[in-house]
């Protein structure tokens, strides 16, 4: 699986706070071993967002993605307000 980030992930991931940064290291590589290992809380979105996914950072933030063919998008992280502007 290769995970492909969007323009939009890459400059709101740049803003997120360093220690949320290295959390959000450590589940991109749970991640890649298994996008639905429980330790994630991976789930699908709903209404507008219903192409959509996220996982857990922490108990706060949030990555959304979207699978294409065998690999993933990550098209956005933040606390739980992304939901409403994505």
């Amino acid at each position: 699986m290769i995970i492909y980030f969007h323009p939009r992930f890459r400059g709101v991931f740049k803003k997120l706070p360093s220690l949320v940064k290295k959390k959000a290291e450590r589940r991109e590589k749970i991640f890649r071993r298994n996008p639905f290992d429980p330790r994630l809380d991976t789930h699908k979105l709903h209404g507008k967002l219903k192409t959509q996914w996220s996982f857990a950072i922490d108990d706060k933030y949030r990555i959304l993605f979207e699978f294409y063919n065998n690999d993933v998008i990550f098209l956005d992280a933040g606390d739980h307000d992304l939901y409403k502007q994505s």
